[in-house]
């Protein structure tokens, strides 16, 4: 569980897989992979719930998730976005931005079905597969689109 910055950072992993950062986001690829392209959209500073959004956190988000979609679709072209935000566990303002595909990709060695499509996406499906080569390989590809 993490409540506090520090503690969001440190098990997201932004360090190292941070793809962008814009004036109060950061978008980085999701340690445990769903889909592939899975990231995790996080405010800059410590918030708990998303009422706690200022003015301009909001409109800075319309201009990331802008970015996210065309970085997404140039590098993996999926057919929908999904933005899940839960804050069940980790109770930092975040949303699991998960890529939803119909048809299988290969992409770093692996085939990536999304085991959920056309419902819920299955959000550990590649928890095991996704090894740290893999993920550096689709942070490149993205941070490079």
């Amino acid at each position: 569980m993490s409540n506090t910055l520090p503690e969001f950072r440190e098990k997201f992993r932004l360090d190292d897989l941070t793809i962008l950062t814009s004036t109060h986001w950061t978008w980085s690829v999701r340690p445990v992979h769903s889909t592939l392209g899975a990231g995790i959209l996080c405010l800059n500073r410590f918030c708990a719930n998303f009422g706690g959004m200022t003015q301009d956190e909001s409109a800075d988000l319309s201009v990331i998730v802008n970015e996210i979609e065309t970085k997404l679709t140039k590098s993996f072209a999926p057919e929908k976005f999904n933005y899940v935000m839960l804050m069940m566990v980790d109770r930092h303002l975040h949303f699991h931005v998960i890529p939803r595909y119909s048809a299988p990709k290969q992409f770093g060695g692996l085939t990536w079905e999304d085991q959920g499509w056309p419902a819920l996406p299955q959000l550990g499906a590649y928890a095991d597969l996704a090894t740290n080569s893999v993920l550096g390989e689709i942070r490149s590809m993205l941070a490079n689109a």
